[in-house]
């Protein structure tokens, strides 16, 4: 199978200066290879104040777009200041995990996608969203429902992960499970997987491995997930997912056009159950990295790159939300697990929710405690 190219805030000017400068650690897991050295990491906080921080993403002129989960609103940061671009409540529904989620933009097109909650008159569902946004980043409007149908119960699992791809059309959405055991082996129902879609229409994309089917499944990419919190496309074009685990084995995939990634907790939802069982009919995926027992609860995910980096240029930076840390993760060009680098700078922020690799290589990062901010790291 193919890969496809794929806080109101005024921040003084020394809140913006605040960093860390320690040292990084290097450890890795059994059978994970050698250590990894890294660089000394510079820490600052760009924004303050937030709420359930869920997903930032750059704009143009040095603006920074953040989600703010439970509030279901959307901010811009620039310079230490914020104003609110988009106020949601009145779409979003929020419930438990589920609210305003992950984000995806394209700068030049002034486009923004938008995975959230939403209530119908037949119940809860997740849905996709597509905005334009005004010349000054002030404004949304003109919205589209790009793919609505994704399963909600309570809320628990709304996953939701969104990633424009590099060298097509598409907008790949991981997503949960909504804690339904049948849900992510059901290829009817577009929870527990990877989907593509086109970013502006919200068809299925046509080299998609079931696009001619008339049901849901046109839309899937990869199946038997269980709670989809990141993904990223490496250089090579191939695609990742992170997900978490049921009180053991957090997953990063490698992404197989219509693999099935193993996960069937039924009958009832049976969270015993191997995170990918190899006793399922057919071939599961293996994941190319698990944190085994007890999971860290992995979230969001990016490719480091730029040699400023060092030798963590070329992996892959997990953020951790129980464990409070990020993991740069080699691979090889297979995908096989080379090394693990835990630095300890990253280890004092509390729970770290998403990582997107800024256009000049520095990471950003929000936390996830209640009371949030945003955190932009390079290496010194």
């Amino acid at each position: 199978m193919r890969h496809h190219l794929r806080t109101t805030l005024a921040l003084s000017a020394s809140l913006l200066t605040a960093l860390a400068l320690v040292p990084a650690e290097a450890s890795a897991p059994p059978g994970s290879g050698s250590r990894a050295a890294a660089p000394e990491l510079r820490i600052r906080t760009v924004a303050r104040g937030l709420q359930t921080t869920w997903d930032v993403q750059q704009a143009p002129g040095g603006r920074l777009l953040v989600t703010e989960r439970n509030r279901a609103r959307i901010d811009v940061v620039r310079k230490g200041k914020r104003h609110t671009l988009a106020r949601l409540s009145k779409l979003v529904w929020v419930s438990g995990e589920t609210g305003l989620m992950s984000m995806a933009v394209d700068a030049d097109k002034r486009f923004l996608w938008a995975c959230h909650g939403h209530m119908t008159s037949g119940g809860p569902e997740v849905m996709v969203s597509r905005w334009r946004v005004d010349k000054k980043w002030r404004s949304v409007a003109h919205r589209r429902t790009i793919l609505s149908g994704l399963p909600s119960t309570s809320g628990r699992h709304g996953g939701c992960r969104l990633l424009l791809e590099r060298g097509s059309d598409a907008l790949l959405v991981g997503t949960g499970d909504a804690a339904v055991g049948t849900n992510p082996r059901n290829l009817d129902s577009l929870g527990g997987k990877v989907l593509r879609v086109h970013r502006n229409n919200g068809g299925a994309m046509p080299d998609n491995p079931y696009a001619d089917a008339s049901s849901a499944r046109r839309f899937v990419w990869t199946y038997g997930h269980r709670n989809v919190q990141g993904l990223a496309q490496r250089g090579d074009g191939s695609l990742w997912s992170v997900e978490h685990g049921s009180y053991r084995d957090d997953e990063v995939n490698l992404l197989v056009e219509g693999g099935d990634y193993g996960w069937n907790p039924v009958p009832g939802y049976n969270e015993e159950v191997p995170m990918t069982d190899q006793s399922l009919p057919g071939t599961q995926q293996d994941a190319k990295w698990s944190s085994g027992n007890p999971t860290l609860a992995t979230s969001g995910a990016a490719w480091v790159s730029g040699a400023q980096w060092g030798d963590l240029d070329g992996t892959l930076a997990v953020a951790a939300l129980k464990a409070g840390e990020v993991l740069f993760m080699r691979f090889d060009s297979s995908g096989a697990l080379q090394s693990v680098t835990r630095p300890a700078a990253l280890q004092r922020y509390g729970r770290l929710r998403s990582i997107t690799a800024a256009r000049n290589g520095d990471l950003l990062i929000t936390t996830d405690n209640g009371n949030d901010r945003v955190l932009r790291v390079s290496p010194r």
